[in-house]
């Protein structure tokens, strides 16, 4: 019905200001960008008015398998036929089946998955998880982590998300300290009030800055040295994004909670889950209805899951992206030294990348010079330095060819601009 109505995308853009979201929509109207996202198929998008754009921001991981995957789609149509969102409070063979599959697929030591409906509910489960274990309130973050907009999410990330909210948290309950700062993580962990510790692999809206050489094993050996809880925040790392299923197993750790959404949807159905050890999940035996979702772990949402993990976990996908992230990086480092007083540095494990600019808001300029040749990325919102640039799991070598084509043109406009 939506898809037939006439309307021009100055009418949408008004009624998003007036009854949607004004500053986002005039933010991004700032920024240069007047999107309005229309049809949408594979590694592409088009824009309502027709402008076609290849897709490297993915919704963070979203779109992982493509825009409107035909195997997810036929898995949900088949689903229709008999399910729906199901009964939260009742066994289910969606879930359990599900949950069997992300046992087979997760470290060895997690065991219970519990299912949300995105990613900032399923942090709020691991926190709840890490403290019923420990019997301790603490949690430690990193400086500029995200992990979501909800209740106890919030309070993990960057001030700017909470601070509005007033939900920073007081600090004898959420502490943040820098990433790959080993001295200040165990200051913190040694006054043995910590109940969990929550990283994102490779901090996402920070600017994918990567761990150092034994960083995040030697948090996890602080953990067991202090009897916290690892959490493990792969919603945007994992799923094969980095060449592994799970971008921890990159860095030898097996975490004691895992975090998984975006990706997990296919696209098409949000669900996600936090998958524990029987240590952190041992709350339910003892009251199993102490955590309730009613649209957690949807049946829906589970059929399309169980599709998503069975792509993802094909060989000739993992070799795939061992193709793209080697063939985009020789391509990105051909136009590096082409502009290299600009573009100065490319962070990379997989198809999670942050091409580093520098110019304090370089990635601004190339985030607009990259729309207006048709293709999506997104500059780190809390370092615009950096562009996030995150193509996706099945891409093709042809797709490949078109975008360093226009990356290398974008690249060289916009530091033309910034030279003004």
């Amino acid at each position: 019905m939506i898809a037939t109505i006439s309307v021009s995308k100055a009418d949408i853009l008004e009624k998003s200001i007036k009854w949607w979201n004004p500053g986002k929509t005039l933010k991004w109207k700032k920024d240069g960008i007047d999107l309005v996202i229309g049809k949408r198929e594979g590694y592409y998008f088009y824009d309502i008015n027709g402008k076609k754009l290849m897709d490297v921001h993915l919704n963070g991981g979203t779109y992982n398998l493509g825009h409107r995957n035909p195997e997810i789609i036929d898995a949900l149509q088949e689903g229709l036929k008999e399910f729906d969102i199901g009964n939260h409070h009742f066994p289910s063979v969606a879930r359990a089946l599900l949950s069997e599959q992300l046992n087979y697929c997760t470290p060895d030591n997690l065991k219970y998955s519990i299912l949300s409906s995105g990613g900032g509910e399923a942090i709020d489960v691991a926190i709840k998880c890490a403290r019923y274990a420990t019997k301790r309130k603490k949690i430690v973050s990193i400086q500029n982590g995200y992990h979501g907009h909800t209740g106890l999410a919030l309070a993990l990330g960057n001030e700017r998300y909470s601070r509005l909210f007033l939900s920073e948290g007081d600090k004898d309950e959420f502490v943040h300290v820098p990433f790959n700062d080993l001295e200040e993580m165990e200051k913190e962990l040694s006054k043995h009030d910590v109940a969990g510790v929550i990283v994102e692999t490779i901090p996402a809206t920070y600017g994918f800055p990567l761990p150092e050489e034994g960083y995040l094993a030697a948090v996890k050996a602080l953990c067991e040295k202090y009897d916290a809880l690892y959490i493990a925040d792969e919603v945007q790392t994992g799923l094969m994004r980095t060449g592994e299923m799970w971008g921890i197993e990159h860095y030898g750790v097996k975490p004691d909670i895992l975090v998984t959404s975006k990706g997990l949807s296919g696209g098409i159905y949000p669900i996600a889950a936090t998958v524990v050890s029987e240590k952190a999940g041992q709350w339910m035996m003892e009251d199993g209805f102490a955590h309730i979702s009613t649209f957690g772990g949807a049946e829906l949402g589970c059929i399309v899951a169980m599709k998503v993990l069975e792509i993802t976990q094909r060989e000739k996908v993992r070799s795939n992206v061992k193709f793209i992230s080697d063939y985009l990086r020789k391509g990105l480092e051909v136009i590096k030294r082409g502009t290299s007083d600009f573009f100065v540095g490319i962070r990379q494990l997989g198809v999670v990348m942050g091409l580093e600019f520098n110019h304090p808001e370089g990635a601004k300029y190339v985030m607009r010079s990259l729309y207006e040749n048709g293709v999506w990325a997104i500059y780190s919102m809390l370092d615009p330095r950096v562009l996030q640039f995150k193509p996706g799991l099945l891409c093709s070598k042809d797709y490949c060819d078109e975008l360093l084509e226009k990356v290398e043109r974008s690249i060289k406009q916009a530091s033309k601009l910034v030279q003004q």
